[in-house]
């Protein structure tokens, strides 16, 4: 005889705003409706007074009763979708029976069937640890009241099953609100969370692409810069290559936003020999990289190369630097380790900037650990290792 919640209205296909309050003219029209229909149930209290043969005065009193009665139950209908303090709700259910119970007394037989409302307000309305309680209750008032009325006990048979069953169904619907409303703001913070997580990637990604990138430009650019005027043609390489590095990062930016692009470790130990020698750092490189890693280890493995080959050519002032990729077995299974060591003066403690922690983050994400500090008395050593499981 109700609709918990705004159960009922259309939603944007015209499917059920289960748990959503109505907020447009149509929504609250379509509300009104659907739980006008059950008032077609107090037929037989306004019979009565059309047709019961009571006094004038009797009438009177009788419908602005009934006025009261419905005019309160469409109150607390409408009003449970929202949080409204419990004690209120009691004070209404409290009103509603208590009026019942007056017409009944009073009117005879025929009202008896407003304690039905009563029942099913009450569990719509009420938290189920007290509906469980006063869905009984208003099933005794009006078994009650029934023996009280001449005649009452006939109508009892087909008024208590009516008023405890959909007391009680209406307890169930109001939690199945409760949990599509939790379910709801459930998937919004999980769409946030996911929303969250898209933005540190694109940020991590940026940074990656961008600051090896540009570090490479602006190394060649004060290349060229010494190059001129005295060696035009190397300084036009320079350019070239200030060209090539340019169009590749913004290749490869288009590709990060797009979430295409997965670097390798092939791609970037050739990236990295080229930044190292335009820097004037010897490279040490493996020939032949690992291969058959999971493309989620090796993008976290390539990304970590980038951003370790940046730090040597911008802050260590390093004359070599040392890259190992290896495949190693241990006692928990097989480990993939790459290793970036220089011989540069940034053997101090690291500090923990986007770059670093965007790279630990991402080895996180595959079960992988990062560390770096110095390496000996000079030079600085990153080392990133992921588990690959016994079965791999």
């Amino acid at each position: 005889m109700t609709e918990t919640g705004g159960t009922g209205q259309a939603g944007p296909k015209g499917g059920p705003r289960i748990g959503l309050r109505p907020e447009t003219r149509r929504q609250k029209a379509v509300k009104a409706l659907w739980v006008g229909l059950w008032l077609f149930y107090l037929s037989p209290p306004v019979t009565d007074l059309v047709s019961g043969g009571h006094s004038l005065g009797a009438r009177l009193l009788g419908g602005l009763g009934l006025a009261v009665f419905v005019a309160s139950y469409l109150v607390l209908v409408f009003r449970t979708a929202r949080q409204t303090e419990v004690r209120r709700v009691l004070v209404s259910v409290a009103v509603l029976s208590m009026t019942a119970t007056v017409l009944s007394l009073s009117l005879g037989r025929e009202w008896l069937v407003l304690f039905v409302f009563v029942s099913i307000s009450s569990g719509a309305a009420l938290p189920g640890e007290i509906s469980r309680f006063t869905v009984p209750g208003v099933t005794a008032l009006l078994a009650l009241t029934a023996f009280a009325v001449p005649g009452g006990d006939d109508y009892l048979a087909g008024l208590l099953i009516p008023a405890l069953m959909g007391g009680f169904a209406m307890v169930g619907i109001r939690a199945m609100i409760r949990t599509t409303m939790e379910l709801r703001e459930a998937r919004a913070t999980v769409a946030q969370l996911a929303a969250n997580e898209e933005r540190l990637r694109m940020a991590r990604d940026l940074h990656d692409l961008l600051g090896h990138s540009l570090s490479l430009i602006t190394l060649k650019s004060e290349l060229a810069g010494r190059m001129l005027p005295g060696q035009p043609d190397a300084a036009a390489q320079q350019v070239a290559d200030i060209e090539r590095v340019s169009r590749q990062a913004l290749v490869d930016v288009r590709e990060a936003v797009s979430g295409y692009r997965r670097p390798t470790l092939p791609g970037e130990l050739a990236g990295a020999r080229t930044a190292l020698t335009a820097a004037g750092v010897l490279a040490d490189l493996p020939a032949e990289p690992v291969e058959g890693l999971p493309e989620e280890v090796e993008s976290a493995l390539a990304w970590a190369l980038r951003e370790a080959v940046t730090n040597v050519v911008r802050h260590s002032g390093a004359q070599r630097c040392t890259v190992r990729v290896e495949l190693l077995q241990t006692l928990a299974g097989k480990v993939v380790e790459l290793s970036v060591a220089d011989d540069g003066g940034g053997g101090g403690a690291p500090v923990a900037g986007n770059g670093l922690t965007g790279l630990t983050e991402r080895l996180e994400a595959v079960g992988g650990t990062l560390s770096a500090g110095p390496a000996g008395k000079k030079g600085f050593r990153l080392l990133a290792r992921v588990p690959l499981g016994s079965g791999s």
